[in-house]
């Protein structure tokens, strides 16, 4: 394990076990670089409890994450390029760690993994951080999905903090 390892791992918490190398990347057999993950953040006028629980809250997913339509029962239907999918989702949250995770099983078996932590800095200041991992899907596919799906959160947070901000 080496130092991004260990910092990325304390920053989101041991419920988010990934393995990384330097600035992301990962060596294939095939000796091609490509990124493996994409850390975002935002800093938010928001007291740290009031954004945890918003975010905690699987149901506000759809207000602010693109790909869910709806959220109910540990069951979500997520908008994908290839048309709607119904997943299992689960949260895990720790308010006394400041972590959110998701797990989401898809139809075919594939599970993916969203990791985040809400940080305060101040009694009003926060900082969310969101660890992207690339989507479960055939390395022939993988090629330009985190991107895509990096510029889409970007989209997101925006989102989350204008919500949260406007109350």
């Amino acid at each position: 394990m080496n130092v991004l390892d260990v910092a990325i791992r304390k920053h989101f918490g041991h419920t988010c076990a990934v393995e990384l190398s330097k600035e992301g990347e990962s060596d294939s057999s095939r000796g091609n670089l490509m990124k493996q993950f994409d850390v975002q953040s935002i800093q938010l006028t928001v007291p740290a409890k009031e954004v945890f629980v918003f975010i905690a809250d699987p149901h506000n997913l759809p207000r602010w994450a693109q790909a869910f339509t709806k959220v109910s029962n540990g069951r979500a239907t997520m908008q994908t390029a290839n048309g709607a999918a119904e997943i299992d989702l689960k949260v895990e949250a720790s308010e006394k760690h400041g972590t959110i995770d998701w797990i989401m099983k898809f139809p075919d078996g594939a599970v993916a993994r969203a990791c985040s932590r809400v940080v305060p800095l101040s009694v009003k200041e926060t900082v969310y951080s969101f660890l992207l991992l690339p989507p479960p899907v055939p390395l022939e596919r993988l090629e330009g999905a985190l991107e895509q799906q990096s510029r889409t959160l970007k989209d997101e947070l925006a989102s989350l903090k204008t919500i949260l901000e406007q109350g």
